[in-house]
């Protein structure tokens, strides 16, 4: 008998929650079915499929023929049904609890509907820490799929990445496949030689081998240029067709299969990690180009091949650091589940908690927490998905528990974990987060009856392909290439529209301009800040009344070195849709005057659409939400979205100025460098003088105003289980 190797071809589908119909259903079209398509006359092949909860479930609705097919695939034993936690979660963020119960909940709904509970799990992103060992086992499953990049970072030399392994945590058993990074590069972007050459190689060598291959399914049709490289030029079949004609010794089997023909090839317990590049993509942008330049300087070095095993990037976790955004979004979550956890302990029904739960674990999808070569953190609706489902959650726990049934509350924690207490205010209408210890702003609004948070903004950043888009897109006529090699460029001159913002993009961030600053050089960030309160700290009192709460805060500062004292004040009362915002600044000079603003930003209102605009006091329309605007003698501005049913009303008991602008950030994702509309900076701005005490102040009110009541909004979220 010839040397024989077993492969085991992984797919893992996904498309997460908050995408749009429409890119669902042209990755089902481009991808998911001529897949199954080109795979079912194969009769000897056999393959391991992961698809994620959040796509899984549209298929099921939209396409139940497609689950029909992969039924009887499944039945025949051509397909192992790979599970997972249900909605696509960085498994290391998400407390144990909620490890457990994505992936049984899954494996339940596999079972429900495939007639088969899954042994094997994908692991999303890949991203693992040993302690997850413990969970992944008490949830049921035996085996899943990481990187050999994870395994030769805890030192197991390459030539031995030749099967799976045992790890263990607890006493708890799991094995563990490594994924190969070679065959990730070679398909399907390189001749299907390749692929059929490098297990031979593998087979000569170590006879009775286990190579993996586990990676997206969106690279066979969704991602750009591959349809037609897969399916119109018939790479896919042809890969197929030497699978077949190599059958012989190149045996195509399932993970499950694998395991009960081989036994493991050791024991191994393997570091924080993930694939290779999403190491690099989660350290600081400084530190990630000097990796890349040191990675270039080396590899042509002799000693490269034995060096490049210990050179690491960073850990996934290190993203809720390098995006504020994204640790925003993470103590949201562990808010809710906080509460999650509470309600049950109490003995809350089950039944009234299982909607709760899934919006919790809708809401812990992946995608937004991070970026890298996909929009990520950078694509305002996933970001608006994740918080929409959060909010609903705790909405109907506030419900449950009575809290809505409180007129307002006011209560202080360190809800983001940054070591500084924060303050929420709410009613049944809105829920304010306030951040004393970071200059006093406003870090998240929700508005309760459309569940969305007006302020899950994006502070524009450097990012490392930056440099590339500095550089220009490929050339045209390139061959097919890895997502990771191709600059493509979705809209011209993206070159000059990069802008990096000084600040977060939050409300009530206050800074002091030249007298001479105007809409342009703000809104180019090339206005000089000439106090000291945008991010500085901020003394803070709680204040409660019978129908309202406020927080006020108070810091001595100066601007031009002139000693300023600026008191802000928000409150909120019982029943209403508004806050009001007071500002008090004594020690003003009252022979001269400076220049003072509040900014404030506002997402999820798109730009460039007619039914999202602006209005004056008088009701007139001034234009998209995309536009630029400098008023003057202002005394209210809108912003209305009939789309999500909203007007968004600043009124000002002074005249004003104000400018009004939006904030793009030019980003990476699957089909190029785009530039993607994040949020509109409403920014009221005064020249102000002392009175012959040196004080000056000014009331504003901020109204969310919603077309829906709430018990309309949440009849529309009721999930079907």
């Amino acid at each position: 008998m010839p040397a024989h190797v077993h492969l085991c071809l992984v797919l893992h589908n996904h498309q997460p929650i908050g995408n749009f119909d429409g890119v669902f259903e042209q990755a089902y079209q481009d991808s998911y079915l001529p897949f199954l398509d080109v795979f079912e006359p194969y009769d000897q092949l056999q393959i391991s499929l992961h698809t994620s909860g959040p796509l899984m479930m549209w298929i099921a609705e939209r396409h139940p023929e497609y689950l029909d097919r992969l039924r009887l695939l499944v039945e025949s034993g051509r397909i192992e049904i790979v599970g997972g936690p249900q909605y696509e979660p960085i498994m290391t963020m998400l407390p144990s609890r909620d490890r457990v119960g994505q992936i049984e909940t899954y494996g339940q709904w596999l079972e429900r509907n495939l007639g088969v509970r899954p042994r094997g799990m994908w692991t999303p992103e890949r991203v693992w820490e040993s302690g997850l060992t413990s969970d992944v086992a008490d949830a049921g499953i035996s085996y899943t799929v990481l990187d050999d990049y994870h395994f030769r970072a805890a030192g197991v030399p390459e030539d031995e990445l030749t099967g799976y392994f045992i790890t263990e945590d607890q006493g708890r058993l799991l094995r563990i496949f490594p994924g190969s990074e070679h065959l990730r590069y070679t398909i399907p972007f390189q001749p299907v030689a390749a692929t059929i050459d490098h297990c031979r190689s593998i087979a000569e060598k170590h006879p009775g081998a286990v190579l993996t291959f586990g990676d997206d399914g969106e690279k066979f049709g969704t991602w750009p240029d591959t349809k037609q490289h897969v399916y119109d030029d018939g790479w896919l079949k042809s890969l197929f067709d030497a699978l077949t004609e190599n059958a012989s010794w190149l045996h195509c089997v399932t993970l499950g299969d694998a395991i009960n023909r081989t036994a493991p090839a050791g024991k191994v317990y393997l570091p924080d990690c993930s694939y290779r590049e999403m190491t690099e993509w989660s350290l600081p942008t400084e530190a990630q180009i000097k990796l890349d330049d040191l990675t270039h300087e080396l590899e042509s070095e002799p000693y490269w091949d034995d060096l490049k095993t210990f050179l690491r990037g960073g850990y996934w976790r290190n993203f809720k650091t390098k995006y504020e955004e994204t640790n925003e979004m993470y103590a949201r979550m562990m808010h809710v589940s906080r509460r999650l956890a509470d309600a049950e302990s109490a003995g809350v029904d089950p039944g009234q908690l299982a909607v709760i739960r899934d919006h919790l674990y809708r809401g812990q999808c992946n995608c937004p927490y991070w970026h890298g070569a996909f929009g990520g953190i950078y694509l305002p609706h996933l970001r608006n998905a994740v918080y929409q489902h959060l909010i609903t959650a705790d909405n109907l726990l506030s419900g449950l528990t009575g809290e809505l049934s409180e007129a307002v509350q006011a209560t202080a924690d360190d809800y983001d974990f940054d070591g500084l207490q924060e303050v929420r205010l709410s009613n049944e209408k809105l829920c304010a987060w306030v951040a004393p210890g970071r200059g006093g702003r406003i870090y998240e609004l929700d508005v309760r009856d459309i569940s969305h948070n007006l302020l899950a903004t994006l502070q524009r950043r450097p990012e490392s392909y930056h440099q590339k888009v500095l550089s220009g897109p490929s050339a045209a006529g390139e061959s097919v290439a890895s997502i990771h090699d191709r600059v493509v460029f979705k809209q011209a001159d993206l070159d000059k529209r990069l802008q990096y913002d000084r600040y977060a993009r939050k409300s009530l961030m206050d800074h002091f301009y030249d007298n001479d600053a105007t809409l342009e050089t703000v809104s180019r960030g090339e206005a000089m800040e000439r106090g000291d309160f945008v991010e500085l700290p901020f003394e803070a009192k709680l204040r409660r009344g019978s129908d309202r709460v406020q927080v006020q805060m108070r810091r001595e500062g100066n601007a031009w070195g002139i000693p300023i004292v600026l008191t802000k004040a928000v409150t909120m009362v019982a029943g209403s849709q508004s806050l009001e915002i007071t500002y008090l600044l004594e020690n003003l000079p009252t022979d001269r005057e400076l220049h003072f603003g509040i900014e404030m930003n506002f997402a999820g209102l798109p730009s460039g659409a007619d039914d999202r605009y602006f209005t004056d006091q008088n009701d007139q329309r001034l234009g998209q939400l995309g536009e630029k605007l400098d008023l003057h003698d202002a005394k209210q501005l809108s912003l209305s979205d009939r789309w999500l049913g909203i007007d968004v009303v600043l009124s000002l008991d002074r005249p004003s100025g104000i400018w009004a602008f939006p904030i793009e950030t030019v980003s990476q994702s699957e089909a190029g460098f785009e530039l993607v509309h994040q949020s509109v900076c409403v920014h009221p701005h005064w020249l102000v003088r002392g009175d012959a005490e040196g004080r000056w102040h000014v009331t504003i009110e901020l109204a969310a105003n919603c077309e829906q009541n709430a018990e309309t909004i949440n009849e529309q979220q009721v999930i079907q289980l």
